[in-house]
């Protein structure tokens, strides 16, 4: 998944009303997956995606009039995002299968489907619009194993106490005020919203704890990734401060980078390098100094900066931001 980060906000009160279902189906088939789309009707139909990219995950919020949709295994085999898609039902309620399982979700319930296995999904009840806010995970960011995950998909998960409804809450204030974050904002959100996620999924599975070492292992080296992602600024992030904010020892957090393709130490230098080096090429921070880049990326000095940049590209920052930009006028 890219590093872009935002949100967008699309309506079919802008389209024609015979033409309002074509756009939802469209919208939904190209920006999400192949499906099926049936309306209850089509003459006064109701739309509404918020979209909220948070760089690990993605969120969105759906409001629409009652459909039916399937997504069949010829559906799978035509476009698969390889995705689980963890809904909040805030409005209505809506009828889920999956693997054997079927549920009705109703406002404040969660429910998890697999993009890559068929599926059915209906609005059931009142006429009016049904509404969700759908996280949408990578499979490979969701730490919990096949089989465990299948025993949670289509099922009713209420989210009226514990990890549940905190993910819930977090997820309301998420739509409501995310579009007003900064990017940086956003994918720090989208961490916490895929750590929310991965605990209230554990929960519904029994106690995290009883989980595999291995398991365990790799959803703290993501977690420890993601947590050098969001403080690539912070000039005193070091192996030993990331050891002490996840309340392990530096000996374990070297053991858990030992099969990694570089050490912890080298994870942060190329992660400060390859964002100074993406601002160096940004038309609209040419008027920063070299400097100011490297100070926002961690650099004590410009003179380590300009070693370790070199080292890494071959070129000094100068160079690379006059090879891009041109010199300056």
């Amino acid at each position: 998944m890219g590093v872009w980060v935002g949100s967008s906000v699309v309506s079919a009160a802008a389209v024609p009303c015979g033409d309002r279902f074509e756009w939802f189906y469209e919208a939904l088939t190209s920006d999400l997956m192949p499906l099926a789309l049936s309306p209850r009707h089509t003459a006064d139909f109701r739309a509404k995606i918020t979209d909220l990219d948070l760089g690990a995950v993605r969120l969105t919020a759906f409001a629409y009039s009652p459909v039916l949709a399937r997504r069949t295994s010829a559906h799978v085999r035509r476009g698969d995002p390889e995705q689980f898609q963890l809904a909040l039902i805030t409005r209505g309620a809506i009828r889920t299968s999956q693997r054997g399982t079927e549920s009705i979700a109703t406002g404040d319930s969660l429910v998890l489907t697999d993009t890559s296995r068929a599926m059915e999904s209906q609005s059931v009840g009142a006429a009016g619009l049904a509404e969700a806010l759908v996280l949408q995970i990578p499979r490979s960011h969701l730490l919990l194993s096949p089989d465990r995950a299948d025993r949670l998909l289509a099922r009713e998960i209420r989210a009226g106490e514990g990890s549940a409804a905190i993910l819930a809450g977090f997820l309301r204030t998420l739509l409501a005020h995310g579009p007003s974050c900064q990017p940086e904002e956003l994918l720090g959100m989208g961490s916490v919203a895929l750590d929310l996620a991965t605990a209230c999924l554990a929960r519904q599975l029994g106690t995290p704890e009883l989980a595999p070492a291995e398991a365990r292992a790799q959803e703290m080296l993501q977690r420890i990734s993601r947590f050098i992602e969001n403080n690539l600024g912070d000039p005193e992030l070091t192996p030993q401060v990331i050891a002490d904010r996840h309340c392990i020892s530096l000996s374990s957090l070297y053991v858990l980078f030992r099969d990694q393709p570089m050490s912890v130490a080298a994870r942060i230098r190329q992660g400060r390098l390859q964002r100074a080096h993406a601002d160096l090429a940004r038309p609209d921070l040419r008027g920063q100094p070299v400097q100011t880049i490297a100070a926002r990326w961690g650099f004590r000095t410009a003179t380590a900066f300009s070693r370790a940049f070199r080292e890494a590209y071959g070129t000094t920052p100068t160079e690379h931001r006059q090879s891009v930009l041109g010199a300056p006028q």
